[in-house]
């Protein structure tokens, strides 16, 4: 996720440093850093301000400190994290306790009212509070990229291209070098600091059949948790549609016996279009309530976008087709579907 949309081969790490919690980082040739804990597995890079290559280092140390811990915070509010969020609660009824967990709670509470537990929104709540330790003086960027949910810290006159991959299926890690779909460039003027993704091929259960649905959000947590409504979303009754109860495909889903999505065969163009556009209405609700800045769709080499401008979003490859539908200008929020051919997002380019 830097204008240099991929690499070409894959960094060479240096030594790998380990902490006393079991945490490991270890530094990447180009200067981009991973990070690894049990299930957590981030890519985090950096610029420096006026070559303040100090300050960089700093942050650096400072979000490595920071995520030595992130794993036992979480695993101490597991249970509470793996529980739907009430219905009838309030934002102030927050029971979490460590900073990650309420803001995992927070950014689901909006979506109460079908079933979420905090779990989804736990890669960007962690990619949020470690995104934190760069904004300083003397760094001018940064991302944090957990698992393609991504933070980003921009300050005046800089940028980051978003590399985008239509199909989660294709996508294997934080530092996938495989060519991708598209691209969406995301400047400081905009809102947009987090980005987040969804769907039924990707490494998390979903009730729908988008291949991916990826989120525009001011933060990470909220477009973790929104790419969940808007995935779960893409979605009919087909009989042709495999489903299996989340708890016979893994004992601990914070899903229970909800039915997910294990298998979809190729569809007609009709039911593809009424499933992208169920999703799309969605998306468009939480774009309209200001939760969410944008939302691009994909299903089976089609696709659907809404809130992100036509001008923005760079060409995705011919084979997805759609309309896309850009967000308000600055006059009012009217909006304007049917603009050309549809594109954008997903997993960053680190």
């Amino acid at each position: 996720m830097s204008n240099v949309t991929a690499h070409t081969h894959a960094p060479i790490a240096t030594a790998t440093e380990t902490a006393a919690s079991g945490a490991t980082r270890r530094r990447l040739d180009d200067g981009r850093w991973h990070l690894q804990h049990g299930p957590i597995d981030l890519i985090v890079g950096a610029d420096a301000a006026d070559g303040d290559e100090a300050a960089v280092r700093a942050a650096h140390d400072a979000c490595w400190q920071r995520f030595t811990s992130v794993l036992s915070e979480l695993v101490a509010e597991l249970p509470l994290l793996r529980t739907p969020v009430s219905q009838t609660s309030t934002g102030e009824d927050n029971p979490c306790q460590g900073p990650i967990a309420r803001r995992m709670w927070s950014a689901c509470h909006p979506h109460r009212a079908n079933y979420i537990t905090p779990m989804a929104a736990v890669a960007g709540s962690v990619a949020d509070e470690l995104i934190v330790a760069f904004k300083r003086p003397g760094v001018s960027r940064a991302f944090v990229n957990n698992g393609g949910d991504i933070a980003l810290h921009l300050t005046a006159g800089q940028q980051y291209k978003i590399g985008v991959f239509a199909d989660l299926a294709a996508f294997h890690g934080p530092d996938h070098q495989a060519a991708f779909d598209g691209s969406l460039t995301l400047d400081a003027t905009m809102a947009v600091r987090g980005i987040a993704t969804s769907g039924w091929r990707g490494r998390s259960f979903s009730l729908g059949i988008a291949d991916s649905a990826t989120v525009l959000a001011r933060t990470a947590a909220v477009a973790d948790a929104s790419a969940t409504i808007v995935a779960n979303a893409v979605n009919l009754d087909d009989a042709s549609i495999v489903r299996r109860p989340a708890s016979s495909l893994k004992d601990d889903s914070d899903l229970g016996d909800l039915a997910v999505t294990v298998d979809v065969p190729p569809l007609p163009q009709p039911l593809i279009d009424l499933a992208l556009t169920r999703g799309a209405q969605t998306a468009q609700q939480l774009c309209d309530d200001g939760t969410i800045e944008g939302a691009a769709l994909f299903l089976q080499h089609r696709a659907r976008t809404v809130g992100i401008p036509a001008h923005d979003v760079r060409h995705v490859a011919s084979r997805f087709t759609e309309s896309i539908s850009a967000p308000p200008d600055a006059a009012g929020p009217a909006r304007h579907p049917h603009s050309p051919e549809a594109s954008c997002l997903k997993y960053a380019a680190c």
